[in-house]
């Protein structure tokens, strides 16, 4: 066995690592600061075409001209909120952790791993209640559907679906058609959380779905789900055009492998105006910055990560179609066995992480 795989599985058997799979979601608190520099689009030096006669051999027909679209030549990407507005959402939070033996290990009793996470659909609507003078809103949420999924070490120890429920005392149930209002800034920031205490008050307890309802009415649960990532205070200031990007910092932890930040680059890829709408598309690729807080053991891993999204924006509107990000990070470390034949020992280690809001209605 290896020396560097022989590390990794005496650093496994400890609490420590164990945790990796035992506390459930993906990462610790995020981190996000802006990258003020936003990025124009190179312009490409336009070439003349060589001159050239052609005599046809017979008379040739034009077809007429096609009706242009006016493209929108820059885009400012804010949201608009319109006192007594009502839209529909749906927001799906999910993170998981997970632990895997390969080859030979993997039929070894002390060697077991697992996957532990949670996976949360909420579909909410929120009202505007009124707007100030700077563009932010007061927006109450009513929730009106919610699936709750969560598992250790692939043990499912929470699982509910508001719209398969019979039992109306199960504390996750009544948070059906309760309300909180919050306060949200035109660049998707919930700068303020008024009032959460009537939603509250109906799942206090000490049940389990009492405390798993509490945690969806805390105010980093209410923040994350309700901040719109692709967006920052900075963009709202200067209107970006087609290939323009920007971008901003976001950092990680994840326990004992340490911690990661990436440089989120958001592009302008597209502003499309259908049916007297303007909808821009933004898409997003994220770079691990050079200088990583990655703990002694995760050095010991090789490391391969994906971190990609897109924003579809109503420019008209103001309105947040859809939203998705998605990070997939894998710590790999594997022993070549002597004979080629024989599969190699693989440990792999995997945090995922996903963000996803779509407009209903």
């Amino acid at each position: 066995m290896t020396l560097k795989l022989k590390r990794a599985l005496s650093y496994f058997v400890k609490p420590v690592i164990l945790s990796f799979i035992m506390v459930a979601g993906c990462t610790g608190p995020a981190k996000e600061t802006l990258k003020t520099t936003i990025k124009q689009k190179e312009q490409v030096p336009k070439i003349s075409p060589a001159k050239e006669t052609i005599k046809p051999e017979k008379p040739t027909m034009t077809a007429p001209p096609v009706p242009s679209i006016e493209q929108p030549e820059a885009a400012t990407l804010a949201l608009k909120f319109t006192p007594q507005d009502l839209t529909t959402y749906k927001v799906t939070i999910q993170a998981e952790r997970s632990v895997k033996f390969e080859g030979p290990l993997q039929n070894k009793a002390s060697f077991k791993g697992g996957c532990t996470g949670d996976k949360i659909e909420i579909t909410f609507t929120q009202q505007i209640k009124n707007v100030n003078e700077e563009g932010s809103a007061i927006a109450e949420i009513t929730i009106k559907q919610l699936k709750y999924l969560a598992k250790i070490k692939d043990k499912l120890v929470l699982d509910f679906d508001s719209t398969k429920e019979k039992d109306p005392n199960n504390p996750l149930a009544k948070l059906i058609g309760q309300s909180y209002t919050i306060e949200i800034t035109p660049w998707g920031e919930v700068s303020k959380i008024i009032n959460t205490s009537s939603a509250r008050a109906q799942v206090e307890g000490k049940a389990p779905n009492s405390k798993a309802a509490l945690r969806l009415l805390s105010s980093e649960a209410i923040k994350k789900r309700h901040t719109i990532p692709a967006l920052t205070e900075g963009i709202i200031k200067q209107p970006l055009s087609k290939g323009d990007s920007y971008s901003k910092i976001e950092t990680l932890s994840f326990g004992m492998m340490g911690s990661k930040s990436y440089e989120k680059i958001y592009t302008l890829k597209e502003i499309n105006s259908i049916d007297n709408h303007q909808l821009a598309l933004l898409e997003m690729n994220a770079i691990p910055e050079s200088t990583q807080s990655d703990s002694s053991f995760s050095k010991m891993f090789d490391n391969i990560e994906t971190y990609t999204g897109q924003l579809k924006l109503d420019l008209t509107t103001g309105k947040v179609e859809e939203c998705l990000e998605k990070l997939r990070l894998e710590w790999v470390v594997m022993e070549p066995q002597a004979n080629q034949q024989e599969e190699p020992n693989v440990l792999r280690m995997t945090a995922t992480r996903l963000y996803h809001l779509e407009k209903i209605d």
